[in-house]
C-alpha cells in the first residue's frame, strides 16, 4: 500500500469530535469514560500537557498532574473512543511557560 491510501484510510477511520488546538505546556482537563464492571461513569483528569507525538489516528498526548505531592503522569490516545472531551483551561502564555515541543524538565522542577 502507499502512504496516500494509509492515509486515506486513517481519516475514514478518524473519529469525527471536536478536539480543541493545545499545545504542551497548556494546563488541560480530559474528560474520559471508565467502565468498572457494569457501570460507567466520568472521571476529570487535570493537569499539564508535557508533550505530544504521532499524527493522524494514532496521535498521543502526555498529561501530569501533581496528586498529593507525587507526579502523576498519563498519556491518551487523541482519538480514544474513551476520551468525552478535552477542555484547555490555561495556555501556556498564561502558564508563564516557554514553548517547547517536549515539557520533560517539569518531571524535575515538581520534586
Amino acid at each position: 500500500m502507499t502512504i496516500k491510501k494509509v492515509e486515506e484510510i486513517e481519516e475514514k477511520l478518524k473519529i469525527q469530535k471536536e478536539i480543541p488546538d493545545f499545545w504542551p505546556g497548556d494546563e488541560i482537563a480530559v474528560h474520559i469514560r471508565i467502565r468498572e464492571g457494569e457501570k460507567e461513569r466520568i472521571q476529570i483528569f487535570t493537569g499539564t500537557c508535557i508533550g505530544k507525538r504521532g499524527k493522524g489516528i494514532r496521535e498521543t498526548f502526555i498529561v501530569r498532574k501533581i496528586s498529593y505531592g507525587e507526579g502523576v503522569e498519563r498519556i491518551f490516545p487523541l482519538y480514544s473512543p474513551n476520551i468525552v472531551k478535552i477542555e484547555v483551561l490555561k495556555t501556556r502564555e498564561r502558564n508563564r511557560l516557554a514553548p517547547r515541543a517536549k515539557m520533560y524538565y517539569l518531571r524535575n522542577k515538581n520534586k
